[in-house]
């Protein structure tokens, strides 16, 4: 029998009427060049930087030593899976890798307090012993919780909100290498500035978030036609507690995934590898871009043989997948009465001008807050993210999709790509201005202040 794969190759093979040759791997990264500074770059490669001095505290003591000792601009990084250039700095990158784990936990209130430097995917085992679970993950878990909390991060489900929304309390070191501790008493304005705060009020030391008790996921993935997925969205983003979908481009097909509650037995089907899956998509579009009618009969066709999916595991080990296959990311939260009907404007203009895309679409559900610098700030929203492989241009496909996200009022993810400028942020966010107080208040010299933020917040701090 073949595999999936081979089923693929054998369809384009037989359209064709020819053999397929295999492709090239990517080539390595380029060589160091020689400086004594280490350079720095994100997870896709996007965004790089060569600081003065890249440091990583083994204690909140220490890193008061270095905020209030260094003399340029200081940034924070957890995992550089942000695509935006919240990071680069030619100052002081500082990594709380070493400021991670669980630091304590209330089994009544199932609250705990974990260091900022923690990595998502490191979280959920401790607190299962602890009795507690996240009450929502994105699909990647390889952020750490601050950079996670700081740029709004999300997973899906109409009913539950971003990360942020989960925090109690937090405590950061500001400018001056003071501690300083908030929550919805003690220190109110900072504790709503903090939540979503892009690293510019000061570097976050440790966040208290508030739990639920452990439980145990239902994950279904299911193929349909496009068209069908569309008619049930909004019906299944209501019924399933997590509920989000795919679309593949040039295929008519995707798949809705949905998560719920349940006491069922840990068990799993055979389930379909997804970075495996985006190389099968890379060599179709390399097979096919030419002849986009043969591309979606023979995607339609492989997509129809795919078996249906289901995995019952600990909630920590049911959100999230590997990601090896590298990308760049575009994401907007539009408002949700907005969300499917920017999504066929999307795939027209995809599907008319950008045969080179072969990266699905993803659509996901996130219920709306009152945190300032929220995407989803008071309105529950769709949020549609747009990928386009690393080692190609994403900037010609970003240019045509963006502006139907702004079309349709949205506020982009701030951790993933987009060219929005201040005053364009002001429009958007209510609490812009009140969030600029805070910052200037805690941070008057703009130390954390890079370019790409100092240029957002109109001030003339940063370092190239």
């Amino acid at each position: 029998m073949l595999n999936r794969r081979g089923m693929l190759t054998a369809l384009v093979a037989a359209a064709l009427g020819s053999g397929v040759r295999a492709q090239p791997e990517a080539m390595a990264g380029a060589a160091a060049d020689g400086q004594r500074r280490l350079p720095w770059r994100n997870w896709s490669g996007s965004q790089q930087c060569l600081p003065e001095a890249r440091l990583a505290p083994a204690s909140v003591a220490e890193l008061q030593e270095i905020i209030a000792g260094a003399g340029g601009t200081i940034r924070a990084v957890g995992a550089g899976h942000s695509f935006t250039p919240l990071v680069p700095t030619d100052g002081t990158i500082v990594s709380l890798s070493r400021l991670s784990g669980l630091v304590s936990y209330d089994r009544k209130t199932l609250q705990a307090t974990l260091w900022a430097g923690s990595r998502l995917g490191d979280i959920g085992a401790p607190l299962e012993r602890a009795g507690q679970a996240l009450v929502n993950m994105p699909d990647i878990d390889k952020q750490t919780l601050a950079g996670s909390l700081s740029t709004a991060t999300h997973g899906t489900g109409a009913g539950i909100g971003c990360m942020s929304t989960f925090i109690e309390g937090l405590q950061l070191v500001d400018a001056r290498g003071e501690l300083v501790d908030c929550d919805r008493q003690r220190n109110p304005e900072l504790f709503q500035a903090a939540r979503v705060s892009l690293g510019a009020l000061g570097i976050i030391t440790r966040v208290r978030l508030q739990n639920v008790a452990p439980y145990r996921l239902r994950r279904e993935t299911i193929w349909r036609d496009f068209d069908e997925i569309l008619a049930i969205a909004d019906s299944e983003a209501d019924r399933h507690r997590n509920f989000e979908f795919y679309y593949v481009p040039f295929s008519g097909m995707g798949f809705t995934d949905s998560h719920d509650i349940t006491d069922d037995p840990v068990s799993s089907t055979e389930r379909l590898d997804g970075n495996e899956g985006a190389r099968d998509l890379q060599l179709a579009r390399d097979w096919l871009e030419r002849t986009p009618r043969l591309r979606q009969l023979v995607l339609g066709s492989y997509m129809k043989t795919l078996d249906d999916e289901v995995t019952v595991e600990n909630s920590w080990k049911n959100y999230a997948s590997e990601r090896n296959v590298r990308f760049n990311e575009m994401e907007y939260h539009l408002p949700r009465e907005h969300g499917l009907a920017a999504l066929r404007e999307v795939r027209e203009a995809l599907e008319t001008h950008h045969p080179e895309v072969f990266f699905p679409i993803e659509v996901r559900f996130v219920k709306a807050d009152d945190i300032w610098l929220s995407p989803f700030y008071q309105r529950d929203c769709c949020s549609i993210a747009v990928h386009r492989f690393f080692e190609e241009d994403y900037k010609p496909y970003f240019r045509t999709i963006e502006p139907i996200f702004r079309k349709y009022h949205g506020r982009p993810h701030w951790g993933k790509l987009n060219t929005l400028q201040q005053q364009d942020f002001r429009q958007l966010y209510p609490r812009w201005d009140d969030f600029a107080a805070v910052r200037r208040e805690m941070d008057p010299r703009g130390r954390f202040l890079n370019p790409y933020l100092a240029g957002l917040f109109d001030e003339s701090g940063g370092n190239s």
